[in-house]
């Protein structure tokens, strides 16, 4: 069997992930690539209604473990019915978020530590990302952009909450500085989609 190329998208809300995403796709898919493209938490109907109990603001009550294992059972339900049979039929994967998202929300941003790795280990299913693209972005940043549209329960979060996470994503790329590529979400949407283009020819071409 084939083995596809799995490339994960990463950042604070409203650091700019879906404008970049819809650049790559297109330009994958304009190489005659087969390219599917796939959300966290979401990309099957069961992993769906997860996402709509996760980002209810009426669910105010959650608790930081509850959200940790909702977005784990999210993620093994897409990896095993999309992600993984994907990969082994030789496509492209681009997701809008995975497993360091879990890290920076719930790890640093709910100080919940260990365990969600432990967690999340039965989730992957022993998938990773071959490349994963940080955008970087502080938590100002990020509000600036989504301050017109209506908040979900994570985006409602304290500023206090979104500051450790912006923390979390910077000790990600420090650990892993192989799979994740930290670029400055303030450049111009030119700049960050050719050095993203960049990076993806690169792992490709040593693949």
């Amino acid at each position: 069997m084939s083995k596809g190329f799995f490339i994960t998208f990463e950042g604070m809300d409203g650091s700019g992930k879906s404008t970049q995403i819809e650049i790559l796709k297109k330009r994958l898919e304009s190489n005659g690539e087969d390219v599917i493209f796939l959300r966290e938490p979401g990309g099957t109907p069961i992993s769906e209604k997860i996402r709509e109990i996760i980002l209810d603001k009426g669910n105010s009550e959650m608790t930081d473990v509850t959200e940790m294992l909702l977005y784990a059972a999210a993620r093994a339900q897409l990896v095993e019915e999309v992600i993984a049979p994907a990969l082994r039929a030789g496509r492209t994967v681009i997701c809008d978020r995975f497993i360091d998202s879990s890290i920076a929300y719930q790890a640093y941003g709910r100080e919940l530590g260990d365990c969600v790795s432990a967690v999340n280990s039965y989730a992957l299913g022993g998938i990773m990302p071959d490349l994963t693209i940080l955008l970087r972005s502080d938590a100002n940043l990020g509000e600036t952009r989504i301050r017109d549209r209506e908040k979900d329960r994570i985006e409602m979060a304290p500023d206090s909450f979104k500051d450790r996470v912006c923390r979390g994503y910077e000790l990600i790329e420090k650990a892993d500085p192989d799979r994740v590529v930290g670029i400055d979400a303030r450049d111009t949407v030119e700049n960050i989609s050719s050095r993203i283009w960049d990076e993806v020819e690169s792992r490709r071409g040593e693949a």
